[in-house]
Parts: C-alpha cells; sequence; structure tokens
C-alpha cells in the first residue's frame, strides 16, 4: 500500500512538470534536474515573447493590413511600406511556426522524462544530451544551420512571390504607395484580360510546344549519338566523345552569343550566302518567328545534348548483352532490339533526368533572351513570338513593374510544370516497375 501511495505522489507530481511545462517552457526539465535544458527553453520562449511585444504582434497585423498611412514626401509623412510589411509579416510567421514547433518540443520532453521516471530509469543530463548530439543524434546537429538557412534564404522569398501574386504590386503601385490584397484578381486579368490574356494564351501554346520539342530532340540526339559511339567499328572513340564534351563545357551564354553573332547580318552565315550571290537573310529578324524558333531548338539541341549522351553513354554499360545475343537468335534486327530491349532501359534509367529536362526546357530562360531578347512584337503584350512564359515574367515585372502579375505567372509555370512532371513520371515504368531491371 505504502509503495502504491508513492507511486501516485511520483505520477502526481510528474503530470504537475507536464502542466508547469506547457505553461512556463522548462519548468518541467528544471524541476526534473535537467537544469541546463529547462533553462535553455526558458530563454526561447522569453525571447520569442519579448520579440511579439516588441514588433511580432504589429508585424502580424500589417501582414493583413499591408499598411494604412500612405507616405508624402513633400508632408514629411515616411507612411507605411507596404512590402516590407508583408515581408517582416511572412517572418512573423515563420517565427511563430518555430515557436510551436519547439513548444510540442518542449512538452514532448517532459513527457518522455516522466515515463523514463516510471520505467525506474535516470534522467539524462544536460552533458549526456549534449554528448548525444555529437554522437547517436549528429544529424540533427548538422542539419541545424541548413535548415535555418533554408527557412531564411528559400522558404521566406518563395512564401513572398507566392503572396505577391495576390496582391496590386506593380505599376504605379509601389511604395510609398499602399499595396492591397487583391486575391485571385491578378490570374483573372491573365486568362480574360485583353491586355494579357491574347499573350498568355500564344505564348502558353509555344513554350509547351517548345518544351516537348527541345526535350525530344536533346534525349534522341544524345542517345542517338551513344549509340553511335557505343559501336565497336568507331575508332578513337575518346575522341569523338571529347568534341560534345568542350561544347557543354563552354558556358550556355557565351554560346548563345556566339550563334546570334553567326546568323545576324554580318555575321558568318550570311557573308557566305552573299558571297555566293544571294541576298542577307535576317535569321532573327521581327519577322522571322518559325526561323529563330528553329534557330533555338538547335542551339539549345548543341547545348544539351553532351549531357544526355554522357549520361545514355553510363547507362548503355551497363546492358545485359545477352538478352541482345538471345534477341539475334530469335531473328529480332537492330530496330526490334532498340524497341524492345534498348529503349525500355534506357527510359527507365533516365525517366527522373528526362522529366528534369522537360522542365529546364519549360523554364529556360537564356535561349531566347541571348538570341532575341528585348524585341516586342505587334500582337504580343510586352513580349515576341518566340518568347517563353519566363521570358515574359522577366519583361513583365523587371522591366515593367508588373510585378504581381509576374507572380502570378510563376504560380501558373509551377502548376502546370508539377503537374505534367508528375503525371509523366506516376506513369512511367520508374515508379510501376521499379523491380523490372533490378
Amino acid at each position: 500500500m505504502k509503495k502504491n501511495g508513492e507511486n501516485a505522489a511520483a505520477r502526481s507530481g510528474s503530470s504537475k512538470n507536464v502542466i508547469l511545462s506547457m505553461i512556463i517552457m522548462g519548468a518541467g526539465q528544471f524541476l526534473y534536474g535537467a537544469r541546463g535544458k529547462g533553462i535553455l527553453y526558458f530563454l526561447i520562449e522569453i525571447s520569442v515573447i519579448c520579440y511579439f511585444i516588441r514588433r511580432g504582434f504589429s508585424d502580424i497585423v500589417g501582414f493583413f493590413t499591408l499598411g494604412t498611412v500612405k507616405g508624402d514626401a513633400w508632408l514629411g509623412i515616411e507612411g507605411d511600406n507596404s512590402v516590407i510589411m508583408l515581408l517582416m509579416g511572412i517572418f512573423a510567421w515563420i517565427v511563430l511556426a518555430a515557436f510551436v514547433c519547439i513548444y510540442r518540443m518542449n512538452v514532448r520532453d517532459v513527457r518522455r522524462m516522466q515515463r523514463r521516471i516510471g520505467q525506474g530509469k535516470p534522467i539524462l543530463t544536460f552533458r549526456e544530451e549534449l554528448a548525444e548530439l555529437l554522437d547517436r543524434k549528429f544529424y540533427i546537429t548538422v542539419l541545424i544551420l541548413p535548415v535555418i538557412g533554408v527557412f531564411v534564404f528559400n522558404i521566406l522569398p518563395i512564401i513572398f512571390m507566392i503572396l505577391i501574386a495576390y496582391t496590386n504590386y506593380g505599376g504605379d503601385i509601389v511604395p510609398p504607395e499602399l499595396v492591397d490584397w487583391v486575391g485571385f484578381d491578378n490570374f483573372r486579368r491573365i486568362l480574360t484580360l485583353t491586355q494579357f490574356a491574347p499573350t498568355f494564351t500564344k505564348i502558353l501554346g509555344w513554350n509547351l510546344l517548345w518544351a516537348v520539342i527541345a526535350t525530344a530532340l536533346n534525349y534522341f540526339a544524345g542517345l542517338g549519338l551513344a549509340l553511335l559511339l557505343n559501336k565497336d567499328c568507331v575508332k578513337g572513340k575518346a575522341i569523338w566523345r571529347a568534341f560534345p564534351v568542350l561544347a557543354y563545357a563552354i558556358p550556355g551564354f557565351i554560346t548563345l552569343l556566339a550563334f546570334k553573332f553567326m546568323f545576324s547580318y554580318g555575321g558568318p552565315v550570311n557573308q557566305m550566302i552573299t558571297a555566293g550571290g544571294g541576298a542577307a537573310i535576317g535569321f532573327l529578324d521581327l519577322d522571322a518567328k518559325w526561323t529563330a524558333r528553329l534557330i533555338g531548338l538547335l542551339v539549345n539541341c548543341w547545348i544539351s545534348t553532351p549531357s544526355i549522351m554522357l549520361l545514355a553513354t553510363g547507362h548503355l554499360s551497363n546492358r545485359d548483352m545477352s538478352l541482345y545475343e538471345a534477341a539475334r537468335i530469335d531473328g529480332a534486327g537492330r530496330m526490334k532490339q532498340f524497341q524492345t530491349l534498348t529503349m525500355p532501359f534506357i527510359l527507365f534509367a533516365t525517366m527522373p533526368v528526362l522529366i528534369g529536362q522537360f522542365v529546364g526546357n519549360f523554364n529556360n530562360f537564356g535561349i531566347f533572351y541571348f538570341l532575341r531578347g528585348g524585341l516586342y512584337i505587334d500582337g504580343y503584350f510586352l513580349a515576341s513570338d518566340t518568347d517563353l512564359l519566363i521570358n515574359w515574367l522577366y519583361n513583365l515585372s523587371i522591366d515593367n513593374n508588373y510585378y504581381c502579375i509576374g507572380a502570378a505567372i510563376s504560380l501558373i509555370i509551377f502548376l502546370i510544370t508539377s503537374a505534367i512532371s508528375l503525371t509523366v513520371y506516376i506513369k512511367s515504368p520508374s515508379y510501376r516497375e521499379e523491380d523490372t531491371f533490378q
């Protein structure tokens, strides 16, 4: 009876420690003897409370209002900067979310101590827990700073960009003017307004066509080159492989500028045409729609094919050649072997890379920016007939201050690429038939 009474008293005291730690972070740890950890949790709570008292609550309010006082330089009124208020509001929400996570860690830690006492085990000291962070839980210690960096330098800007798409920030509405929340109005403007909708429809259609053709061309050119250089009859394979690798090693923008010069009026291509008695051709002129697009496809193929060739070469060396020998005995020709053996194996191994190539081509900003950037053509709003959505986004936001429209377009790009990528990957053998080539 006495022992049962002592256990009941211990459980009662433990429960009080847990409840106390829910009110004052670290109190339960302190009472259990882990004083260093308890003081650390308590300091975190005090720091967060001080932050929210000093500016955190006002930052969250500013997140919703985006400012109420308009600045006026003539009257000496500084006013509210809506963009800064939005940014600091996002930061305040991140701090609040981090504090909630730490608070839950605090409560779970006290409950874990309560269980250890109930099992008759000793409580780990602060020094012992630090030793664990340098040994058994070293992964936590290593990842703390990178995770904080990801939140501050990656997640915060991404959230900021997403939220800008739901404001009227841009054009004449920039600080000291007050920015307001407009909901889905920017998306409606892109899809329905005569100023944006026709251009968006044209560029989206060309963007999808470009991504599919460019990805297929790069992939099959690289695979074909790898198959060709894998033949036993080819001599000097190392030398032939070196030429595409050199093209891949040169920075892409230098290659693009070189091709732009080659196809300009004073470039070598037109010099050869005029030397042969022909008239110079404006390969990249305002009216050179499909000519410029074709040059873009070929230049992109020149830049991207070597990476696919190197990837395919590595995978081709891992083929089971006994299958090809059996196929030859059964009478299968080279094309049949390629269709039934080579292509399924290569697709299985390279599908994630192929999807990455598609997304990269869909968002390939440099190709037409360096070949034909800065052109605005009739029938397009602040764009040309070779611009992709990423180029149009740049023209709208950076060159013409349509920041909210640019942010909305970036969200549309993300939705399109993620939907296509996930759909293709889920339906591919790489996902559904993972054990096929193992």
